[in-house]
């Protein structure tokens, strides 16, 4: 038996056709479980299903979704639903960076824009897809994982990210209040805070920003994808079921310096 298998587990990714999501997505993929990605890009989209294709024994797929829209992610887990008839574990990843602007620069469109991508989305995903697991459990099958993808920035000031941190740190209670309620059903909530990794996002800031992180980081790196596929099994896993409730750095030391 291998320690960490996957095989007839089904989980969600939102936002998994790159970056940090495409990461996780690798090793649950790689562990034998089903991967349904829910992204915005079709061409994205894609292209992420034929990576993942073939590197495990579960099965792959991808469905064009907008987690900003309720009836979206609602078609979506459907779907889900429909074509592997379970879902065990949800990665709330889907997020942008926010608008960037200094305080006195804040706008209401801004600010609403980014909260609704960044925490109401991860709230009306978790909406959908814990209305089945809950049900299950009712069933006899108790039992689900929420992992959401937060920041350090949720708890560290950064310049001009008023948006994107507040975004996270309501991402942080969103994860403790869920794993309060739903605990009775054997649905574990969790939130990964992560520092620096070299993704589309951060690579808008220039060398200079990735620079001047990776002398501030502890172990003076910026995070590695590769070490991401074992954080998400290890998660979407058994060997997690008695964790919930935590806002977890993974961010090389840079919440500590």
């Amino acid at each position: 038996m291998t320690l960490f298998d996957l095989t007839g587990h089904t989980a969600i990714i939102t936002g998994g056709n790159g970056g940090l999501g495409l990461a996780m997505a690798r090793g649950l993929a790689k562990a034998g479980g089903n991967v349904a990605i829910l992204a915005r890009n079709p061409a994205k989209n894609a292209a992420a299903v034929a990576e993942l294709r073939g590197l495990g024994a579960g099965d792959v797929m991808a469905l064009a979704c907008d987690v900003a829209e309720d009836a979206a992610i609602e078609d979506a887990v459907g779907a889900v639903l429909g074509a592997f008839g379970r879902i065990d574990v949800c990665f709330a990843n889907a997020g942008i960076p926010g608008a960037g602007t200094a305080i006195p620069d804040i706008t209401a469109e801004g600010w609403d824009h980014t909260l609704a991508i960044n925490t109401r989305g991860a709230a009306l995903v978790y909406k959908h897809v814990t209305c089945h697991m809950i049900a299950r459990a009712r069933d006899g099958d108790a039992g689900g994982k929420l992992i959401a993808t937060s920041s350090g920035q949720s708890i560290m000031g950064v310049n001009r990210s008023s948006d994107y941190a507040a975004s996270k740190a309501a991402l942080n209670g969103l994860t403790r209040a869920a794993a309060f309620e739903l605990a009775r059903y054997g649905i574990t909530a969790n939130a990964l805070l992560f520092g620096f990794y070299e993704t589309d996002i951060t690579a808008r800031a220039g060398p200079k920003f990735a620079e001047w992180m990776s002398r501030r980081i502890p172990l003076r790196r910026p995070g590695d994808h590769a070490g991401l596929e074992g954080l998400a099994v290890f998660f979407a896993s058994a060997h997690s079921d008695y964790i919930t409730g935590q806002c977890l750095p993974v961010d090389g030391g840079l919440c500590i310096s």
